[in-house]
């Protein structure tokens, strides 16, 4: 990503855009509603990353457990004789 955003820090109410500091109150309304913006989108990719890797992880389990099913030595059939 050419421009990296980082969320404004509660104390300091300041946001570092591509290396350089900026004091959160002397952003346009404009520029604070794209910084908004930006930093949900962040939030976003990063909940997608934790979800794939949970959706990923449990494919993997499924995966395993159906291969362990079908690989698994067939069981004979028991056959009922009548008296």
């Amino acid at each position: 990503m050419a421009e990296e955003a980082t969320q404004p820090k509660q104390e300091k109410s300041v946001v570092t855009i591509n290396g350089e500091e900026y004091n959160v109150a002397d952003l346009s309304q404009q520029q604070i509603a794209l910084l908004n913006q930006v930093v949900d989108l962040d939030n976003k990719t990063n909940q997608m990353g934790f979800n794939l890797a949970q959706a990923q992880g449990a494919r993997s389990f499924f995966m395993a457990q159906l291969t362990a099913s079908v690989e698994a030595p067939a069981e004979p059939e028991v056959v009922k004789e009548d008296s």
